[in-house]
């Protein structure tokens, strides 16, 4: 199996009413899965979400879980790819642990089929951790980086 039929295969895919395909050939079976496409309210670039919070039999938030909750956020990788923490190898990062992030700033850059694919924070706050390296392969819905509130 080539580049080229997983291409034409991924294509044949996405053209049709199928929500799964599976193709197998001399040993190697590849299953390509539609992904439901994302609604009004869910962007399509970086996706960040507060950590769920524990509710209490009260149906409340316990006080100690709920500052962690809104401190905590993380960035997941929106699609399958390479991540690449930097514009080009001699230029420092787009983002370093512990600077203050604006929403709409570029965190990193995602290559998938020779696509680049920027990734920007949804809101303002302190990048707390960066969760990969650069030249990592990384999966949709891998967190990336891990924020905290300005």
């Amino acid at each position: 199996m080539n580049q080229e039929q997983i291409k034409t295969l991924i294509d044949a895919l996405a053209g049709s009413d199928l929500s799964e395909l599976e193709f197998s050939e001399n040993g190697c079976t590849l299953r390509l899965v539609k992904q439901p496409a994302p609604d009004a309210a869910t962007p399509r670039r970086a996706l960040v979400a507060a950590r769920p919070s524990r509710v209490s039999a009260a149906g409340t938030r316990a006080p100690q879980q709920a500052d962690a909750v809104q401190a905590a956020a993380e960035c997941l990788a929106p699609l399958y790819g390479v991540v690449h923490l930097q514009p080009t190898p001699a230029e420092p990062p787009f983002v370093q642990a512990g600077q203050a992030i604006q929403a709409g700033q570029t965190l990193c850059v995602i290559e998938a089929m020779k696509v680049f694919n920027e990734v920007r924070a949804e809101r303002d706050g302190t990048l707390r951790a960066v969760l990969v390296r650069s030249g990592q392969e990384v999966e949709a819905g891998q967190a990336l980086f891990r924020f905290g509130d300005a």
